[in-house]
């Protein structure tokens, strides 16, 4: 089976700084990634790259069976194609209620048949119950978004992102800020998620990524140091000097 997403021998400068250097990252489908590092290791910018706000200098990034170059796409087609990524601090329609924004996050994803045949409401409905249910908010949907806690609200994003049905999430520090009992149903979510699909957490949170109990790449000025479990990983000396030791 071949990688959903291939990153190759891929650099990018801004002003003469190289935040990314020659990097290679395979991921595949379903699978559970977490990318870790000092900050400046390039984790974000990898995103960026991957999501077509940065266009490399260098390198390929291709996606899917056919192998489709993500690097000519805008950051529009290449959500359309099936990348999703939820950034740190969540953005939700704060005065809709959670059943509205799942609401409106299906409807950016309905096909013109759906409209046409008139299939789109009971499906819709089931739906997102379903969502509602995998992300913990069945028993919140009346409820204003605004009003829920901050782990809450970033569920509520997750849900949005899960409703337009990616083959690939990527995720940034979805623990920050986050009360334990928190952390723990944001684990089960994402582990859920990346049973069907590939889904790339970056987090700095050790104990968060152990919870995961997925591969694990870490990034040291701009290309992978290390790869393997966080066990591996965290046993590397290179690992320990950049990043782990500070």
């Amino acid at each position: 089976m071949g990688a959903l997403l291939e990153v190759s021998g891929v650099s990018v400068s801004f002003d003469g700084f190289r935040a990314i250097n020659n990097l290679s990252i395979e991921i595949g489908q379903p699978e559970l990634r977490a990318i870790i590092g000092p900050n400046g290791a390039g984790k974000t910018t990898f995103m960026d790259i991957v999501t077509g706000k940065t266009r490399p200098d260098q390198g390929k990034v291709l996606w899917g069976e056919k192998s489709v170059s993500l690097l000519g796409m805008s950051e529009s087609r290449i959500a359309q194609a099936g990348i999703g990524r939820k950034f740190q601090k969540p953005t939700v329609f704060e005065a809709q209620s959670v059943h509205d924004n799942l609401v409106m996050a299906l409807k950016n994803r309905r096909s013109p048949f759906d409209v046409l045949l008139g299939r789109r409401r009971q499906g819709q409905t089931a739906r997102i119950h379903e969502l509602a249910t995998e992300i913990g908010l069945a028993d919140h949907l009346p409820r204003i978004a605004g009003e829920l806690s901050h782990g809450q609200k970033q569920w509520l994003e997750i849900g949005m992102l899960l409703a337009q049905d990616p083959r690939l999430l990527l995720v940034d520090e979805p623990a920050a800020g986050m009360t334990p009992s928190e952390r723990e149903h944001t684990t089960a979510i994402l582990k859920r998620a990346a049973q069907t699909r590939a889904v790339v957490v970056i987090e700095h949170d050790m104990e968060f990524v152990r919870r995961l109990d997925c591969k694990v790449t870490v990034l040291h000025e701009g290309s992978v140091l290390a790869e393997g479990s966080l066990d591996h990983v965290t046993a590397n000396p290179a690992v320990i000097d950049v990043y782990l030791g500070r």
